[in-house]
């Protein structure tokens, strides 16, 4: 055995080469079961000779051949079990491992890769299946560990998994190279799957569960992106958002498990190392002069990192970004977060007046109701901001939600100190 190697390397490594090993073994067998299967016989492979004779010095390429010799074997077994077809129709038949390593030969990962993603997040799938396909076909999580990311049995994620893998099957979905307005369509698709696998870990208030570590799923994503991209201004906005919000994860949650507030969180608990890299990489995408709504977002959550301390935020400078995101991608929830930065510049009625239009859009919506009571207890109505907190409470959807906005209901009773404001990108 070979006694240099580290532990983990054999573990990273294979984590590091399964998109691109998987993507071209799915253009060559245009199958993601067999596609996945071949990887992991692959890795098995691996796992036995590389401590012994030493990794090779392409690993990718090393696992692409033993994959897909071992999915050929498939097969080639598979085949045997069958009733041989007539003479006059073999005749016909074309050379079809030929065919096979033709598609190997022209390989390009690159695109290998896209395709895999955009397979991941076909227009056809819900978002939970793009997720839960994504994790396991690029990133490899196992369907367990997904599961309890998920809060769902592990059965329950097999079945969405395999119904989600009929569904591209389903789809005769197309594994030629998309051209350039095609590529530019699917390219927003796939940011919006890296960031919703992001999100689901970032909702979760146990910074150290499962469904955390998507967080760092969601970033491993955006990085692998930006590597097929490295000139892609939105994925670098995209990487940035995701790095300046991740810095934050051990000062936004309390001992409690309730949220903090952005201006009361430990600064020094922020991880200064990711928003130097994140304020390089938006940095680097703004010179671009292609502005995104990932971009904008990214502005938004430098402005408050930059900051040295809460009362320091440029709050003016938060509210004309929240207007540029505004035209960019316009959403109730765009405005109400804004909301929040109005009011640090021009006071809560002002506030209260640009949110008050959606109501009847956020009707259901928890941060809603607790931005509007914050706002009315500002403006000393009491009776409406409570009205509004305990709407808020009973549309939480996490006992940390419903503790946070408690804790308003009983500072309202007890004191006339300042509330919260709507989350903590907004505020």
């Amino acid at each position: 055995m070979d006694e240099t190697l580290p532990p983990d390397w054999m573990e990273l490594r294979l984590i590091a080469a399964r998109p691109r090993v998987v993507a071209a073994l799915l253009r060559y067998f245009r199958n993601l079961d067999l596609a996945e299967e071949a990887y992991q016989e692959a890795s098995l492979r691996a796992l036995r000779t590389w401590p012994v004779n030493g990794p090779p010095r392409d690993a990718e390429g090393w696992l692409i051949m033993v994959g897909r010799n071992a999915a050929l074997d498939h097969l080639r077994k598979q085949a045997r079990m069958q009733e041989l077809p007539s003479e006059e129709r073999i005749s016909d038949l074309d050379d079809r491992e030929a065919d096979l390593v033709e598609r190997l030969d022209a390989a390009d990962y690159r695109d290998d890769i896209l395709r895999l993603l955009f397979i991941c997040c076909h227009p056809d799938l819900p978002a939970t299946q793009q997720v839960a396909l994504a994790l396991r076909i690029v990133c490899g999580v196992s369907v367990r560990d997904i599961a309890r990311a998920f809060l769902v049995n592990e059965r329950a994620m097999e079945q969405r998994i395999t119904r989600a893998k009929a569904r591209v099957a389903a789809a005769a979905v197309e594994f030629e190279t998309p051209g350039p307005v095609e590529r530019a369509e699917r390219f927003a698709i796939v940011a919006a799957m890296v960031y919703l696998v992001f999100n689901e870990g970032y909702t979760d208030a146990d910074t150290n569960s499962e469904r955390a570590r998507l967080c760092t799923e969601g970033i491993r994503l955006a990085r692998l992106m930006l590597g097929l991209f490295p000139a892609e201004p939105e994925m670098m906005g995209l990487l940035a958002l995701m790095l300046l919000q991740h810095a934050r994860r051990h000062a936004r949650i309390g001992p409690d498990g309730t949220p903090v507030r952005l201006e009361d969180q430990d600064r020094t608990l922020w991880d200064r190392k990711a928003i130097a890299e994140a304020l390089v990489m938006l940095d680097k995408a703004m010179r671009h002069r292609r502005p995104g709504p990932y971009q904008i977002q990214a502005a938004i959550a430098a402005l408050h990192a930059r900051a040295g301390a809460a009362d320091a935020t440029d709050w003016a400078e938060i509210n004309q970004l929240y207007i540029a995101l505004e035209r960019h991608a316009p959403s109730p929830v765009v405005t109400l977060n804004r909301s929040v930065a109005l009011a640090r510049v021009e006071g809560a009625a002002a506030a209260l007046a640009l949110i008050e239009p959606l109501a009847d859009a956020l009707d259901g919506y928890f941060y809603f109701h607790g931005v509007r009571g914050h706002f009315l207890e500002e403006l000393g109505q009491p009776q409406g901001a409570r009205d509004a907190y305990g709407r808020a409470i009973a549309l939480a959807s996490t006992a940390a939600e419903a503790i946070h906005i408690r804790a308003q209901l009983d500072r309202l009773a007890g004191s006339a100190q300042a509330a919260t404001p709507a989350n903590e990108f907004g505020g």
